[in-house]
């Protein structure tokens, strides 16, 4: 998964009036949990940016002043009016040890049922996985290539050795649904081949020609 670096300073002070002056000064505070104990610190709102305003998700170092601290985002709130974000909480990660972190899907393919007019409904847009740290994806990728109209993908469908999805296996992630446009899907090219064997006159014998004739 890939990283993004944010330069912060720790806090000495955490009080309401120290947090409303950061505020003031373009500042989010922010605190990191899950070590020893938790790390308070600030960092310009703008280095967030690549951090939140994207549907990719990523893992954190964070940089204060020379200690760097490993970490993914937990939990950020954003001012009801004004949208800029009031305050960011990470969770420290280790090499050695597991993490649970909602991970987005990614559809490949062209499904064959939206061809012929049925429409692809994505159900489950993020899938909580949980891994080490240097296994975490990027994104789970759902190929629809095969998919008929009716036909529906679970997560049973993307797990993978590296990771363990924490959903039960039967979890729809995307189905292709049926429109008013939509046409009768293919025929399978076995089934027709075994309706063609049905349905081939058979040639008739020499026995059979007698039979007619005594008739």
């Amino acid at each position: 998964m890939k990283s993004i670096t944010i330069k912060g300073s720790q806090r000495e002070s955490v009080g309401k009036k120290a947090t409303k002056a950061l505020r003031n000064a373009g500042m989010v505070p922010c605190v990191v949990y899950g070590g020893d104990e938790p790390i308070s610190f600030s960092a310009e709102e703008i280095a967030f940016k690549d951090l939140v305003y994207t549907p990719d998700v990523h893992t954190v170092v964070i940089n204060l002043g020379g200690t760097k601290v490993n970490a993914i985002l937990q939990d950020i709130q954003f001012h009801p009016v004004t949208d800029r974000i009031l305050h960011i909480d990470f969770y420290q990660i280790f090499d050695d040890k597991e993490v649970t972190m909602e991970i987005p899907v990614r559809t490949t393919g062209n499904s064959r049922g939206v061809r012929n007019g049925g429409t692809l409904r994505i159900v489950t847009r993020k899938l909580r996985v949980k891994a080490l740290p240097e296994n975490l994806p990027d994104f789970i990728e759902v190929d629809i290539t095969e998919m008929k109209i009716g036909n529906k993908k679970y997560t049973k469908s993307v797990e993978s050795d590296k990771f363990k999805i924490m959903h039960p296996e039967n979890t729809v992630i995307c189905q292709v649904r049926t429109s008013r446009t939509a046409i009768v899907d293919e025929v399978d090219e076995d089934a027709e081949t075994a309706e063609g064997a049905e349905g081939e006159e058979v040639p008739a014998t020499e026995t059979d020609d007698v039979a007619a004739v005594k008739e």
